[in-house]
């Protein structure tokens, strides 16, 4: 976690360096050259989801518990009776203040908000969270999110089989027997991020240090958790407060509401 102050915003000198410019004939020759490539990596991912339809399974206990809005549940009951499970593992510092929580799982996790698609697949989507739930769930609606919300509290080796929090997992449901189908972490969980999808597409890019970009192009973060932070907390978490949302997350815990120059 990084709370080093983040007012990096784009200024004119910043953006002295620019691309060559031609005649549109020219670049439309560069871009199909490049849209070659492309094809060529869509494919490959394709592929790539091909050979992921043939993996084997493990099984997994389907009694697992979990704590929901209603108190203990059971994996087989996250399901919400769909026979496909996509899960994020949030991780969670608890006792600690909206401020202080994950930057890399409320960036990821907060960009997936329209299930209905993932429903008509028979999928169901849902977090599972580090922390207690009393605690964790103020921070989801704090954070305006409506993604089911799960406790995994006193689960999580149960779940985790030696790994950690922040991974995408996913499940199959036979019956009332439960199967890990795959599991990605790291750069993998760029998929719920369509942000970084876009700002690949910009000619700047993520501005992230370890980009390889011509010389002289905006690189303002590194990538240690400061890209997903602005003024010393989630950047995200900033439109709320100034729609006078409330972080408090009832553990006593609070951070300070620097209001100038927020993004």
């Amino acid at each position: 976690m990084n709370t080093r102050d983040q007012h990096n915003f784009i200024t004119d000198s910043d953006t002295s360096a620019l691309p060559a410019v031609v005649d549109r004939a020219t670049w439309q020759a560069e871009l199909d050259k490049l849209l070659v490539r492309e094809k060529a990596h869509t494919r490959e991912g394709d592929a790539i989801a091909a050979a992921r339809r043939r993996l084997p399974m493990v099984e997994v206990d389907p009694t697992i518990t979990l704590i929901g809005p209603h108190g203990p549940v059971t994996l087989l009951e996250v399901f919400e009776g769909r026979r496909l499970l996509i899960t994020y593992f949030h991780m969670w510092h608890t006792g600690q203040p909206a401020g202080g929580q994950c930057e890399g799982c409320t960036f990821f996790n907060g960009q997936v908000r329209e299930l209905s698609y993932l429903h008509s697949r028979d999928v169901t989507y849902a977090t599972f969270c580090e922390g207690p739930y009393e605690e964790s769930v103020c921070y989801r609606d704090f954070m305006e999110w409506d993604v089911p919300w799960y406790s995994v509290q006193d689960s999580a080796d149960a779940l985790f089989a030696g790994r950690g929090f922040g991974m995408l997992v996913c499940y199959l449901r036979q019956g009332n027997r439960v199967f890990e189908t795959y599991w990605t972490t790291g750069r993998g969980v760029e998929v719920m991020a369509p942000s970084y999808g876009l700002l690949d597409m910009t000619v700047y890019g993520r501005q992230e240090t370890w980009e390889d970009s011509p010389a002289g192009w905006p690189q303002r973060w590194e990538n240690s958790g400061e890209q997903f932070r602005t003024n010393g907390r989630p950047s995200a978490q900033w439109s709320r407060l100034g729609a006078e949302s409330s972080d408090d997350l009832g553990n006593g815990a609070t951070t300070s509401h620097d209001y100038q120059n927020q993004p």
